[in-house]
C-alpha cells in the first residue's frame, strides 16, 4: 500500500483536484494520503480532511519541515512525495509501483513532465524552450512535482535536511542506475505566468541548489550533488538546434539575472516557500499587472 505525502501551504484551490486524482487511481490497493498543511491561512486542511486525507496541521511554514512531519505519519511504501498542484494520471501509482518492483535495483522513480507554457509571455516560453531540452531535466528527479521512493530508497536518509532544495537532495542520493523516469506516466508542470514570477522561482532554485552544494562540499551532508553543466544550453541544445538561438538570448539573460538575485541576503529563507504564486491563481504580480 503506497503512502502519499503532500506538503501544502495555502493550497485550498488546488489540493482538491490533486486528492481526487489519487482517489481515482486504477490501483488495486488502498492508498494512505497524508497532507502536511503548514503555515496555512486558508482552508487547505479542511479541504484535505473532507477528501479523506490524514492531515498534519502545523502553524509554521516551511516545506522540508512539513515533509518530515508528513513522513512521521506515513507508514507504508512506496513513499510518494507529491506537490499539491500536480494531477496524477489514473495509471500512475500502478506504473510507479511496477517499476520499483521490477527487480532492476531501482530505488527512485519520477514521471515524464510536460511543461505548460501556452499563454505565457515570449521570454518565459523562450526560457523553457531551452530548459526542457537540457539533459539534466531528462534524467533528474527534480522539476516534476512528484518523486517516488521504495522502502530501501527511503532508508537512505533519516530526514529531509533544513534546506530549500528537497528534490535536488533526493536526486543526489541515488546513482543513475538507481533512479528512473517512468515514460508511460506524464504530469503537467505549469510554467510561471510572468517573467517576474519565473525570476522569483529561479532565484529560489539557485539559492537552494547553492545551499545543497555547499552542504555537500563541507561535509554537512554526506552526498555528492550534481555539478552544474553551465554550457549545456549551448553544446547540447543550441548547437544541435540552431533555430533556438533567439530563445537562448532570453534563457541566458534570465539565468544571469536569477543568479544575481540569488546572491541577495534573505532573512530566514529556510522557513519560506518562495514558490511561484502565478500558477496558483494568487499572484500579486500576475495577470493583473500584465504579461511582464
Amino acid at each position: 500500500m503506497p503512502s502519499v505525502v503532500i506538503a501544502a501551504h495555502n493550497e485550498e484551490h488546488l489540493i482538491g483536484a490533486c486528492l481526487r486524482a489519487i482517489a481515482e487511481q486504477d490501483f488495486g490497493e488502498d492508498v494512505q494520503v497524508v497532507v502536511s498543511a503548514n503555515g496555512c491561512t486558508d482552508r487547505t486542511a479542511e479541504v484535505a480532511r473532507r477528501a479523506g486525507a490524514e492531515v498534519v496541521d502545523r502553524p509554521e511554514p516551511g516545506k522540508t519541515a512539513a515533509l518530515n512531519a508528513g513522513d512521521a505519519v506515513a507508514t507504508t511504501f512506496p513513499r510518494i512525495y507529491l506537490d499539491a498542484d500536480i494531477i496524477l494520471p489514473p495509471h500512475a501509482l500502478s506504473s510507479f509501483t511496477t517499476r520499483l518492483g521490477s527487480g532492476a535495483g531501482c530505488l527512485a522513480v519520477v514521471p515524464r513532465r510536460r511543461l505548460e507554457t501556452s499563454g505565457r509571455p515570449w521570454p518565459v516560453r523562450a526560457y523553457f524552450a531551452i530548459n526542457e531540452r537540457l539533459p539534466v531535466f531528462q534524467t533528474g528527479l527534480f522539476g516534476r512535482g512528484v518523486i517516488v521512493l521504495s522502502e530501501e530508497g527511503r532508508a537512505r536518509f533519516p530526514a529531509f535536511p533544513s534546506l530549500i532544495a528537497d528534490d535536488l537532495f533526493l536526486d543526489s542520493l541515488y546513482t543513475e542506475t538507481e533512479r528512473a523516469v517512468v515514460d508511460d506516466v506524464e504530469v503537467t508542470v505549469e510554467a510561471p505566468h510572468t517573467t517576474r514570477d519565473l525570476l522569483r522561482r529561479l532565484e529560489r532554485v539557485r539559492r537552494g541548489n547553492a545551499q545543497m552544494r555547499a552542504a555537500g562540499a563541507d561535509g554537512t551532508l554526506a552526498l555528492t550533488v550534481r555539478r552544474p553543466q553551465r554550457w549545456a544550453w549551448l553544446t547540447e541544445v543550441v548547437l544541435p538546434h540552431p533555430r533556438l538561438a533567439p530563445s537562448a538570448i532570453a534563457y541566458v539573460s534570465i539565468t544571469l539575472a536569477a543568479a544575481i538575485l540569488a546572491r541577495r541576503q534573505v532573512q530566514d529563507i529556510s522557513r519560506t516557500w518562495g514558490r511561484d504564486e502565478s500558477t496558483r491563481g494568487g499572484s500579486a504580480s500576475g495577470r493583473a499587472e500584465g504579461r511582464s
